[in-house]
């Protein structure tokens, strides 16, 4: 089965609305000739700035998305936000478990569960991030985070739904750190991930999963891997907030 290439860019706690509609604008121009058939495009700004880049991006090949939904549709949740106020604000995407989320404001997989749920019934479409740390790497037990981030991440998760799921693998070690995944290394543990899937919802279904790599992924390393038989594109940090770097690695990751 032939997948759709899918990157997306993870601004973080990053840009104004001001420098959105600026960064968004080079992009619009600089993927004006872009064929949306070679890949799908997104961008995940900051909250603030979620309205400026959905104006600034309209008619371009370009997709806007969240970095974080409640389960809630409302109530006293303070500093989150719900799917219904997403919705209308006509996104697209949402990033789901990012491992910064885990580590320094108390994720878990259930709760990632409860926000997969709360995005499929807006009609949003998930970007569940899952990795290791490098203490799990280290102690061969990337398997074994893996499998468990997968099963309770997805627990009651129908397999019709699965088809607007994107899974973004992101060895916790190589985010923000320079360091990344060799092709080979990145294809091993990607393929697991799949076959985890298939043994949850069958092979169609895994076969047809769009899965992302998440560890420090750039213009000079795009290409190889995501020549792997079972890397379907990246979430990109860094190299997302520079039209320029990012139109790079789309570019070379898409050729």
């Amino acid at each position: 089965m032939s997948r759709k290439i899918f990157i997306a860019g993870n601004w973080k706690m990053n840009k104004t609305a001001a420098e959105t509609k600026e960064l968004c604008e080079a992009l619009k121009a600089k993927f004006a000739s872009f064929c949306p058939c070679k890949a799908e495009v997104a961008v995940c700004p900051p909250f603030t700035s979620i309205a400026t880049a959905v104006e600034a991006l309209k008619g371009s090949n370009i997709k806007v998305g969240a970095q974080n939904i409640h389960w809630a549709d409302n109530g006293a949740f303070t500093g989150e936000i719900s799917g219904a106020m997403l919705k209308e604000m006509g996104i697209e995407y949402v990033i789901i478990g990012h491992s910064e989320r885990r580590q320094y404001f108390g994720e878990t997989d259930e709760t990632v569960n409860k926000r997969i749920a709360a995005a499929l019934k807006y009609d949003l479409k998930p970007i569940v991030c899952i990795g290791e740390t490098l203490e799990e790497r280290e102690g061969n037990k990337t398997e074994e985070v893996l499998a468990k981030q997968i099963k309770d991440g997805f627990a009651n998760i129908a397999a019709a739904d699965m088809a607007k799921v994107t899974i973004a693998y992101e060895p916790v070690w190589a985010i923000g750190t320079g360091k990344t995944a060799t092709p080979d290394m990145a294809e091993e543990t990607h393929a697991f991930i799949r076959k985890t899937f298939a043994d949850l919802y069958g092979a169609e279904v895994a076969e047809a999963l769009v899965i992302q790599y998440g560890g420090s992924m750039k213009p000079e390393n795009s290409k190889d891997l995501v020549a792997q038989k079972d890397i379907d594109g990246g979430l990109i940090g860094g190299a997302a907030l520079k039209a320029d770097s990012f139109y790079d690695l789309v570019a070379n990751a898409a050729l």
